[in-house]
């Protein structure tokens, strides 16, 4: 005797969707493909449903939103860093050590460490680049804060973006229902 019935298979598995979803967006937080995903669990709901209501013209919707919030979420870094004038190369060790940070101090405060180590390496990765060009302490340091912005401009805007693609998969995936 099954406790799940055909009935609620579909209710449970929109419920695993929302579920997951939301982990995702905040995995943002930690350098995580969020929105790659949502991409995945949406394509696996339009796969249960046969493509019927989450179709195909939803999925290449789905994967443009999904390019866009990293395109949006690097421009977004790259403009809040410029506008504290940040040089290309702070731009780029920033991005190294903000992955790195958020790697090593991932195992700290249950996970939590990787969102420090994310923000913080990318800002210790600008400050010292720019000491390394030359720049004096106080510019290093407007430099690095440009980054620390930028980088949560970015995440911010991929997180909205995320929420968009959960919309538009639920209001899609309600008609399974």
């Amino acid at each position: 005797m099954s406790f799940i019935t055909s009935d609620l298979l579909p209710i449970i598995i929109i419920v695993v969707f929302l579920l997951i979803s939301s982990v995702s967006l905040v995995g943002h937080i930690f350098n995580l493909p969020g929105n790659f995903v949502i991409l995945g669990l949406s394509v696996l709901l339009g796969w249960y449903d046969s493509f019927e209501n989450i179709n195909i013209k939803i999925v290449v919707i789905l994967v443009a939103l999904a390019l866009l919030g990293e395109l949006v979420e690097f421009l977004v870094g790259v403009i809040g860093a410029k506008k504290y004038n940040t040089s290309n190369k702070a731009i780029i060790v920033s991005i190294i050590f903000g992955i790195a940070g958020g790697i090593l101090f991932a195992p700290l405060f249950l996970g939590f460490g990787a969102l420090l180590g994310a923000f913080c390496g990318a800002y210790i990765g600008a400050l010292l680049v720019e000491l390394l060009n030359g720049k004096s302490f106080n510019n290093s340091l407007n430099s690095a804060w440009g980054v620390f912005l930028g980088k949560i401009g970015g995440t911010f805007s991929k997180i909205i973006i995320g929420v968009i693609m959960i919309i538009i998969t639920m209001k899609s995936a309600l008609d399974i229902i």
